[in-house]
């Protein structure tokens, strides 16, 4: 199933960073140039940047290789075309990825700790395991990705597209989610708690067993959520209107002052 994304959505405030390379052609690297570029690399982060040289692949196409288990902290990999790479326990941590493009790529396990991550494209991709805490992922790109048990505490995904992805399991403690999508999403067992939610999209969105206390929720959009044991009690913003457009059931937890559509008239 295709995504598509909503044409009134709001435009990031780091737009230009993310369109001033997008025409860049993009330029291909020698297998050998590559591994010297690699062994520079970790070389510059083995000595905390006192020697070799930090990676510079940005406007690169690099689609399909093999970077598992290495070493790409803080690698340059800007606007790079990675479709279908493999990165599965790689160290990314601080890696600058805003505008690449990762469709089906395999991350499982990766650190990408406090990466920039905007306007990245991971549709497709798998990610379970993985580490984006604190990550920047403003308006990325998620559709159809497979983030089951992924940290994601403290990231900022606000305008982020996530719909068809399955983040069942996933840390989204704290995460900045205003104005995201996240139609057809599995949200099972997701530990929401103080997420920032506002606006956010959720339609037919699965969030049994989630966790949502203290989220807020202002203008969020609930219609055909499952909520079957979800736990919203202390949810800010959330009104009865919402509720009664999403489906509950007997182990829903809701504010005291909101009642589950069912019930509503009993």
């Amino acid at each position: 199933m295709t995504f598509m994304v909503d044409a009134d959505r709001p435009r990031p405030l780091f737009a230009a960073d993310i369109d001033s390379r997008a025409d860049t052609p993009i330029r291909s690297v020698a297998a050998e140039e590559l591994a010297r570029i690699l062994k520079a690399h970790e070389l510059f982060v083995e000595t905390d940047r006192r020697a070799g040289k930090r990676a510079n692949l940005r406007s690169t196409d690099l689609s399909g290789l093999d970077f598992s288990g290495m070493k790409l902290r803080r690698v340059q990999m800007s606007h790079a075309e990675l479709a279908g790479a493999n990165f599965v326990g790689a160290d990314l941590r601080r890696a600058n990825l805003i505008g690449a493009k990762l469709q089906g790529a395999r991350l499982a396990s990766a650190n990408l700790a406090r990466g920039r991550l905007s306007g990245i494209n991971l549709s497709d991709a798998t990610c379970e395991d993985a580490c984006l805490a604190e990550a920047e992922l403003e308006f990325a790109i998620i559709a159809n990705a497979a983030m089951r048990n992924v940290n994601l505490q403290d990231a900022d995904m606000s305008g982020a597209v996530l719909d068809g992805a399955d983040l069942s399991g996933a840390n989204l403690r704290w995460t900045n989610l205003r104005g995201a999508s996240f139609r057809e999403a599995r949200l099972c067992n997701t530990d929401l708690r103080e997420a920032r939610m506002g606006g956010a999209s959720f339609l037919r969105t699965f969030f049994k067993g989630a966790d949502l206390r203290g989220a807020y929720l202002r203008v969020a959009k609930f219609d055909r959520a499952d909520l079957s044991g979800a736990d919203l009690r202390g949810a800010r913003g959330l009104v009865q209107e919402q509720i009664d457009n999403a489906i509950c059931d007997a182990d829903t937890r809701l504010p005291d002052d909101l009642i589950p559509e069912a019930e509503d008239g009993a």
